[in-house]
C-alpha cells in the first residue's frame, strides 16, 4: 500500500486531536478499532491504507499545542490520561508539523479563537492560496508521500451568500485573482487541495468543496472529493428512526430536537451567523423521509460546562391507525470528538482507496457519513450504508476477475 498523508485544517482542534491521538494509540497497541467502520466486514476487505501508517500534519490559527488539547480533553475523559502519556511524543512530534492557516469569512466567534494572526490579515486572496499550496506539497515532499488527504475538520463558517458566483472555475479563479474577500477559508483550502489533485474531505457544514466550480475542478483533474457535515449523534438517530415511521405508514407531525454542547464548536455555533449552516444541514434531513412533517425544529445551545459533551434531546410526535396520537422521545449524550474522530480516520482511508484506483469525483457511496451528503438526496441511513456496501462489492467482483 502507498503512502498517505493527512492534512488537518483546524489541526489543534479537538476531533484533528483526538483523531491524531487514536491513530498513534491504535499504532501502539494502546486501543482497539471499536468505531471505525472501515475496520468490520465487509469494509475491512477493501485494500486500505493503515490508520497506523497514516501521517499527520495540517493548518490551524490557534498556538495551543496537540498535546495541551488532548491533555484538556482527557479532563473531560477522552481520551485516558494513560492514552495521551503513551502518544505525547507523536503528539509533540506531529505539532511541529501544524502551519498557521486562513480565517478569511469564517465569522467573528472564529476570529476570537486565534491565537495569532491568519494569513489572510496580511495577504491577498491569491496569496493565501499560494501559501497553503506551497504548505501541502513541502509536507508531501518532506515525508515522501504518494497523497495527502485535505480534511477540514474547522469550526463552522457561516454560510456563503449567492454562491451561484462560483459555479464555475473559470469564476472561482477570477475571484481569487481579484482579492475577493467573499470567499470562505473553507473553499481556498478546498481549492488549494482540488487543483493540485490532493483528495478533499469536507467533514464540517462550511462550504468547502460544494461549490459548482470546485466540483467542477475535481471532475476535470479527476480528484476524489466528498462532504458535508459529518453525522455523529442526533442527525445519525434521525436517519435511523425516521424510515421506521415511513416504513410503518406512521404519520409524524412535529419533531422538535434540542442540542446542548461545550466545547469550542458550540461556543462558535453561538453565533447566529455560525449557527445557520449547522442548523441546515441537521434539520433537512427528515425532509425527504418524511414528506408530510409539519414542523420540524432543531436547537443548538452551548453549554460550556459540558466540555467535549453533547447531549441531545427529541421529541417526535406522531399519529397512527384510528387518529391515535402518540410520542416518541430519545436522549443522546456522547463525546463529540471520540464519536467524529473515528469517521475522520475511515473517510481518509476510504479517500485514499479511491484516490489509488482513479475514482475521481464526488464519492457518492460515502453519504451514509454525512447529514448533507454531496451529489445524494437519500437520507435513509440504511439505503445510504447499501451505496457503500455496493462499492464494496463491485471491488470484490473485481478482484476476484484479477
Amino acid at each position: 500500500m502507498t503512502s498517505t498523508g493527512v492534512w488537518l485544517i483546524g489541526a489543534r482542534g479537538n476531533v484533528a486531536t483526538t483523531a491524531i491521538a487514536g491513530a498513534r494509540a491504535l499504532a501502539r497497541g494502546e486501543t482497539d478499532t471499536t468505531g471505525l467502520v472501515t475496520a468490520r466486514e465487509p469494509y475491512s476487505r477493501l485494500a486500505l491504507p493503515d490508520v497506523e501508517e497514516l501521517v499527520f500534519g495540517g493548518h490551524d490559527i490557534r498556538e495551543k499545542s496537540l498535546l495541551e488539547t488532548a491533555r484538556d480533553l482527557s479532563s473531560s475523559g477522552v481520551p485516558s490520561p494513560e492514552t495521551v502519556d503513551a502518544v505525547a511524543e507523536d503528539l509533540r512530534r506531529i505539532d511541529r508539523r501544524i502551519e498557521t492557516g486562513t480565517a478569511m469569512n469564517c465569522g467573528a466567534a472564529v476570529d476570537d479563537l486565534a491565537d495569532e494572526g491568519p494569513l489572510d490579515d496580511r495577504l491577498s486572496v491569491d496569496e493565501v492560496v499560494e501559501r497553503i499550496r506551497d504548505d501541502y506539497r513541502a509536507f508531501r515532499r518532506e515525508h515522501g508521500l504518494d497523497r495527502v488527504v485535505v480534511v477540514n475538520v474547522a469550526s463552522t463558517e457561516p454560510p456563503l451568500d449567492d454562491s451561484g458566483r462560483y459555479d464555475t472555475i473559470d469564476a472561482f479563479e477570477r475571484a481569487i485573482a481579484a482579492d475577493d474577500r467573499d470567499l470562505p477559508a473553507s473553499a481556498l483550502y478546498a481549492y488549494a487541495a482540488l487543483v493540485d489533485e490532493h483528495p478533499y474531505l469536507n467533514f464540517t457544514p462550511s462550504t468547502g468543496s460544494a461549490l459548482g466550480g470546485l466540483r467542477e475542478l475535481a471532475d476535470d483533474r479527476d480528484v476524489p472529493h466528498t462532504g458535508r457535515d459529518a453525522k455523529t449523534g442526533e442527525t445519525l438517530v434521525k436517519s435511523a428512526l425516521a424510515p421506521m415511521f415511513a416504513g410503518r405508514n406512521l404519520r409524524v407531525r412535529s419533531w422538535e430536537g434540542h442540542n446542548i454542547l461545550g466545547n469550542d464548536d458550540g461556543r462558535v455555533l453561538e453565533d447566529e451567523a455560525n449557527k445557520a449552516g449547522k442548523l441546515a444541514s441537521k434539520g433537512g434531513v427528515l425532509d425527504s423521509i418524511l414528506p408530510g412533517l409539519e414542523h420540524n425544529r432543531v436547537r443548538i445551545d452551548y453549554t460550556p460546562s459540558l466540555g467535549d459533551w453533547k447531549t441531545a434531546w427529541d421529541y417526535v410526535h406522531f399519529e397512527g391507525f384510528l387518529n391515535t396520537e402518540m410520542t416518541m422521545q430519545f436522549t443522546w449524550e456522547g463525546s463529540d470528538s471520540a464519536l467524529a474522530a473515528p469517521l475522520v480516520l475511515d473517510l481518509v482511508r476510504l479517500l485514499a482507496h479511491a484516490d489509488e484506483r482513479g475514482e475521481g469525483g464526488l464519492q457518492r457511496h460515502l453519504a451514509s457519513f454525512f447529514k448533507a451528503p454531496l451529489g445524494v438526496d437519500e437520507h435513509d441511513l440504511s439505503r445510504q450504508f447499501a451505496l457503500l456496501d455496493e462499492y464494496v462489492d463491485r471491488h470484490a467482483r473485481e478482484a476476484a476477475v484479477e
